[in-house]
């Protein structure tokens, strides 16, 4: 009887394993961000703010709006910017090398970025990194303990919400909260049908050309100032 139930457990098992292994094996796109990865319950009780401008990190108390913790912070250099926007926590990690004691990932849809640690601790306080939010590994340690999985994640530059590094000329290719902002107004007014998701693609191009021509304006595949400003995207000096 003890040996019957021995080989029930462990075709069970191997049962299991060989799942495990083909969702593995059939997933070959999984990237690395998605591996050893410790995922903490969603916390709801923290919003993290990122002031881009002032490279610091806010640990703000979502009831109270108080402040509880500031940290000094890396962000992207200019030719690789920090993804500016409102995005949550997808992933968080004990990782090592160069993204230092912890990595937390952002659900950004166009790249992978997040907010991690360094071996470079000289670079805090400056536009050094390709994109991501670097903190010292004692600050982001304290931090991670702190939010899970599901903290919203504000990151600004100023005042202009997606436009803190100002106008962008946009082509196909380009990514952004730029492209993503005006996605959301040619979606708005019935030009945009594609996936939300800040990636200037075919279906982006398509729509702003038909906008352009119902509208007289002379067709570019090129988002520029006078662009913005007839989809009502204004900056105000």
């Amino acid at each position: 009887m003890k040996r019957h139930r021995y080989i029930v457990i462990l075709l069970i098992l191997v049962t299991l394993f060989i799942l495990i292994g083909h969702f593995i094996l059939s997933n070959g796109n999984l990237k690395k961000r998605y591996l050893n990865v410790y995922f903490k319950s969603k916390n709801t009780s923290f919003i993290i703010h990122v002031e881009v401008d002032n490279k610091l990190l806010h640990l703000i108390d979502r009831e109270s709006k108080q402040v509880l913790k500031k940290y000094p912070v890396a962000t992207g250099k200019p030719s690789s910017p920090t993804p500016l926007g409102t995005y949550e926590i997808a992933d968080m990690g004990k990782w090592g090398q160069g993204f230092g004691s912890r990595w937390m990932g952002l659900n950004v849809p166009w790249g992978i970025y997040g907010i991690h640690g360094t071996n470079k601790p000289g670079s805090i306080g400056f536009n050094a990194s390709a994109g991501c939010i670097r903190m010292r590994n004692n600050d982001i340690e304290d931090l991670y303990e702190r939010v899970g999985v599901g903290t919203i994640v504000v990151i600004t530059n100023g005042y202009y919400g997606p436009f803190g590094y100002g106008y962008r000329d946009l082509i196909p290719g380009d990514r952004g909260a730029d492209v993503l902002e005006v996605q959301k107004r040619l979606a708005s007014i019935g030009y945009y049908e594609g996936t939300l998701d800040g990636i200037y693609g075919e279906t982006m191009k398509k729509g702003l050309i038909d906008y352009l021509n119902d509208n007289n304006i002379p067709l570019t595949d090129k988002v520029s100032k006078d662009i913005y400003e007839s989809l009502g995207i204004i900056l105000m000096e």
